[in-house]
């Protein structure tokens, strides 16, 4: 197979992990970047958000990430 046709396949496989395995998740998802977003003072907006810098971006995420950790703990520990 020729090397173009498999960085195609290649960004179709990304593009198809990138996708919510359950779809109504989405919306609950965005939501919660919000919160985290305000949580944290980020200025999130609907749609576009190019303009945030790394910095901004990656705290959402990170924080998204360790709240959901935590959250995973307590009903594991079954608080």
């Amino acid at each position: 197979m020729h090397n173009r046709s498999m960085e195609v396949i290649q960004m179709t496989e990304q593009s198809k992990s990138n996708q919510m395995a359950v779809p109504e998740a989405k919306a609950a998802m965005n939501r919660f970047k919000e919160e985290v977003a305000s949580e944290l003072g980020v200025p999130l907006k609907e749609g576009y958000n190019g303009d945030l810098t790394s910095a901004q971006a990656g705290s959402i995420g990170g924080e998204m990430v360790k709240k959901m950790i935590m959250k995973q703990e307590q009903q594991m520990s079954g608080k």
